[in-house]
């Protein structure tokens, strides 16, 4: 039982909340801090809880509702939410008796949020906690309707500063100590368990301090305004979510002001690298190739700051937390070292004589585990025993090193030491692009990744091939189209800089994303989404033409990169890939042998392979740039003797017939050479004809279909 002076704290805070205005019928949502009360055993807090709950009820009567949080950070934590049970932290200086009477009253309910959860009794409680989206914050969450609704906010013994309202209303001004993060995990509701991700407004850690002073200062200015009143020596205030909402919003825009957003950028945990003018692809692949390069990073960072200085390049930089369509610009990750060790000491593999031994976005870890354990975390490629893999969890969180399986074989001890010295934190993603403008501003759009650490042709060779081309078109005159490369982090680079830059997706043409060019392999192309524009045609037919042995294959049937972005829906430019993979994945081989592994170094992308690719590409472009696509001046069939045009059947047949199937293929959607292939004559022979049409006034020409 409570003491009779808490009892009494308890009675005066019920009776004194009529009369700053809470009433039956009211949506309350209340959040009530134990520490008020002085020090209490366990059985006098649940008695505090209860009488505050149960007085709270009689007041708000039938018709009103009440809203507890039982908020338990699982996904934060890395664990299973279950909604049927509060174990864990509820938050500082809350009670999870709170959350447990209100949940073991008849007819509550809780919300499904993995980290915010909140329990609910009343008329409103379900249509306020149901159907809620995947998210703590933002439009229709849970604070988002109770602004609308016009619910009150009751603070028991809590300040301003420590209402999780603030939260809502800092994200909901881009306050720069704040960024979405996307935390995944799984949610049971009794026996059955869902995979889902959710997400919320965290706190930029190097601007921790400074938040909080403001908060601090944001809230005393808030609670003076509401005349915040002490009932029983227990802080107490009532106030509804608009009122807060427009109080909060002003200050937090105007102190958010003078807080200069950290980008992440602080000391580099590589160092810089500095590149040769004009430098090789081999070069740059040999500068490049080891550095840390994961999505958002400074081994990343540094690379692309590098190849910046063989082109003229803009970098495009989209902070943590970013909106991109239905993605997030993740968090930068730092590993500054992850080993294995024996109990003695012995160091058996280190994160910094190999990137890949590490999982990319590994959660930090240090402690000692079972052989057991450590297998369950510990990944070896599944084909090369010699080989460390290449493993990422940007966002299925968890730890985990990598290593042969030659090396994970000999592992017999109980027990080993593991440490992953790994932050996650703000930054920014980087995208690099470089423009060779031409005469029209519809544009071809190069694309490679640059984020895969410790390896070369997944996707390094691209990167180093499209320099080049870059560097050949920007010394040419009278370009006809404008063509963009885009260096990027796999995926969520093309998704920041398309959703960014949407105004540019209309005047893009078609592209071509350049991956495994090193390989000694033929060259395999991958066709559009749509995969019969004249563009596809255009570029099989060069391929082809170029070498006897390389291959053809659909949309997502030969690799899978950005490429697919580009072709997705709401976007559809026409996007193709050239490689160097496979033709037959037998055995189990994706792509080729060494992919995804240790053994993609510089050994299987020599320059003179890299070249040959280059070359190609350039070959491509030149198609794109002659090539013609004649268009039909005239409706219906030509009246052949109007025009003196006359090839006699019967003295020519074939020709005669060749100039109508040109006649009738002429409309505006193919090229003069994919009409000469169509018609099974040389290019030189359509050209001829197609000339005859032109100085009749019969035919213009212009350029690719979309172009």
């Amino acid at each position: 039982m409570p003491t009779h002076e808490s009892a009494l704290k308890v009675e005066e805070i019920v009776e004194g909340l009529l009369s700053l205005g809470l009433q039956a019928g009211d949506t309350v949502f209340v959040q009530l801090s134990l520490d008020a009360f002085g020090e209490i055993e366990r059985p006098a807090a649940n008695e505090i809880c209860r009488r505050v709950f149960s007085g709270i009820l009689d007041i708000l009567g039938p018709k009103g509702t009440l809203l507890i949080p039982a908020f338990s950070f699982s996904f934060e934590r890395g664990e299973e939410f279950d909604k049927e049970s509060l174990a864990g932290n509820v938050g500082s200086g809350s009670a999870a008796e709170f959350a447990e009477i209100a949940l073991s009253c008849p007819g509550a309910i809780r919300s499904d949020d993995p980290l915010y959860s909140v329990v609910g009794v009343g008329s409103n409680a379900a249509s306020l906690l149901s159907r809620l989206p995947n998210s703590s914050i933002g439009k229709n969450s849970l604070f988002d309707r109770l602004v609308a609704t016009a619910a009150k906010l009751c603070l028991v013994g809590v300040p301003v500063e420590g209402a999780a309202f603030v939260d809502f209303v800092e994200d909901s001004v881009d306050a720069p100590w704040r960024y979405k993060r996307l935390f995944t995990g799984t949610i049971r509701e009794g026996e059955a368990k869902r995979r889902q991700g959710w997400i919320a407004s965290v706190i930029n850690k190097s601007l921790a301090h400074e938040a909080a002073v403001i908060r601090k200062r944001v809230s005393e200015e808030t609670e003076r305004k509401l005349s915040a009143v002490s009932l029983g020596g227990v802080s107490v205030l009532v106030a509804g979510f608009r009122t807060l909402l427009e109080l909060l919003r002003p200050e937090i825009i105007r102190e958010a002001a003078t807080v200069k957003l950290d980008d992440g950028a602080g000391a580099l945990e590589v160092e810089p690298v500095r590149l040769p003018h004009a430098a090789t692809m081999s070069e740059m692949i040999a500068a490049l190739w080891r550095l840390p390069r994961h999505i958002v990073s400074d081994g990343y960072d540094i690379a692309l700051d590098a190849l910046a200085g063989q082109l003229p390049m803009q970098v495009h930089s989209y902070p943590t937390g970013t909106e991109c369509w239905t993605w997030l610009v993740p968090e930068k990750w730092t590993c500054r070292d992850a080993r294995l060790e024996r109990l003695d000491g012995t160091v058996l593999f280190s994160y910094r004589d190999n990137p890949l031994h590490a999982v990319s976005y590994s959660l930090p870890f240090s402690g000692t585990v079972s052989r057991a354990e450590l297998f369950r975390h510990l990944h070896t490629h599944p084909r090369l025993d010699d080989a460390i893999p290449f493993i990422f969890k940007y966002y299925e969180r968890d730890w985990g090193l990598c290593c042969s399986k030659i090396l994970k074989d000999s592992l017999n001890d109980d027990e080993y030491r593991v440490t992953i010295d790994s932050e996650f934190s703000f930054g920014s993603l980087k995208v690099g692009e470089c423009i060779a403008h031409g005469s029209s501003d519809k544009s071809f759009v190069l694309c490679a990744h640059l984020c895969h650490p410790g390896m070369v042709n997944d996707d390094l060779t691209g990167v180093v091939v499209g320099i080049q081309v870059m560097q050949e078109l920007m010394k040419r005159k009278g370009l006809r189209y404008t063509y963009r490369f885009l260096i990027l982090p796999e995926t969520i680079g093309s998704v920041a800089y398309l959703s960014h830059n949407m105004q540019l997706v209309p005047k893009m043409f078609g592209g071509l994303f350049l991956e495994m060019l090193g390989l000694n392999n033929p060259h395999a192309l991958q066709l559009s989404f749509n995969g019969d524009t004249e563009l596809d045609r255009c570029i099989s037919r060069v391929v082809l033409e170029s070498s006897p042995q390389a291959w053809i294959g659909a949309f997502r049937t030969v690799v899978g990169n950005d490429e697919r972005q580009f072709n997705a829906p709401g976007v559809r430019v026409p996007m193709l890939s050239l490689s160097r993979v496979l033709r037959e994945k037998s055995n189990g081989w994706p792509y080729f042998p060494e992919y995804h592994s240790s053994r993609d170094n510089p050994e299987l992308a020599p320059e003179s392979q890299l070249l040959d690719s280059r070359d190609l590409v350039l070959r491509l472009i030149d198609a794109i740039e002659s090539s013609e696509v004649p268009i039909n001046l005239f409706e219906g069939e030509v009246f052949c003797s109007r025009y003196g045009l006359h090839i006699d059947p019967y003295v020519n047949p074939e020709g005669n017939r060749a100039l109508f199937d040109i006649l009738f293929l002429v409309d505006g959607t193919r090229s003069v050479a994919e009409i000469a292939r169509m018609c099974n004559i040389s290019e030189t022979a359509t050209r001829s004809v197609l000339e005859e049409l032109r100085v009749r006034g019969l035919i213009a020409y212009g350029p690719l279909a979309g172009a």
